[in-house]
């Protein structure tokens, strides 16, 4: 199929984009790697009347360390980000989820924030938004605001993104010494889309935070015990039923709890043995 007709904006400035955001309200959509977008709006599962491409806009071209956070802007590719200097000290876990996504190709095109914006259930750096405790930077022509990811993924490809408004940057806090963080997830192939994601942080104090994705409408997350401890298996357990796992193609709703108890409680485990 092809896409529905739309009009075309290929900005030259920000300014330019909030304009035509502004004009259209939800009538319009950012496109800027497009590795999600393009493939929806050829099955027209989307249709927007106007497309606003900010991928020539310098400015969301960055990624910039600045009061103990890095800012990702909107414009700066995966592919980018992975081979950034910083990343594997600033960024460890984003550096183990990056290679979970797509493939060479995608993340070549992909950009950080139009995952985000996407915001698939099964996709990687929502997940790792939402563990580390990161923020979405939005942007309309009248107005800044921050939302924290827990307030930003309001369901399956659902987001806090208001009309007029787009994704300027993600901030994440650099990594905390004497942290540890780890990334699994089970897929039918690699680059296929996750059957269950988990994310975990293992704090200096013991504390344990794990999310996972794939499961649910949006990443969840949970503060759990110890793995050592007799409390933990009662929590996972109680934490793989809150998520009302659903079924498809891929896999059962039993299958995926399962996997939740399981690569939930070794994705701590290699997080506690990652603390430094």
């Amino acid at each position: 199929m092809k896409p529905a007709p739309f009009d075309f904006v290929r900005a030259e400035t920000l300014e330019e984009a909030l304009s035509a955001l502004a004009e259209a309200g939800d009538e319009a959509r950012v496109i800027a790697g497009g590795q999600s977008l393009v493939p929806m709006l050829n099955m027209r599962l989307a249709r927007p009347k106007v497309l606003v491409d900010i991928m020539g806009l310098a400015d969301l071209d960055r990624i910039v360390e600045t009061k103990g956070r890095i800012e990702i802007g909107a414009g700066v590719r995966q592919a980018t980000l992975a081979r950034w200097a910083g990343l594997s000290e600033k960024l460890p876990l984003v550096a183990a989820a990056l290679p979970w996504i797509g493939h060479a190709q995608t993340r070549s095109r992909g950009t950080v924030c139009g995952s985000l914006a996407h915001a698939d259930p099964s996709a990687e750096l929502p997940l790792s938004l939402l563990v580390l405790g990161g923020e979405v930077r939005l942007r309309s022509r009248k107005k800044k605001r921050a939302v924290a990811a827990r307030d930003f993924f309001l369901g399956m490809m659902a987001t806090a993104v208001e009309p007029g408004e787009m994704i300027q940057a993600v901030s994440l806090p650099v990594h905390a010494p004497g942290t540890g963080v780890a990334f699994q997830e089970v897929a039918r192939r690699h680059g296929d889309f996750a059957i269950v994601a988990c994310a975990a942080v293992a704090g200096p104090d013991g504390t344990c935070r794990l999310a996972v994705g794939g499961v649910a409408d949006v990443p969840q997350l949970v503060d759990l015990p110890d793995p050592e401890s007799p409390e933990f298996d009662d929590a996972i357990n109680e934490f793989a039923w809150s998520l009302n796992a659903r079924e498809d193609l891929h896999a059962t709703a039993r299958y995926r709890r399962e996997l939740v108890r399981r690569i939930g409680r070794a994705t701590i485990e290699e997080a506690i043995r990652c603390r430094g």
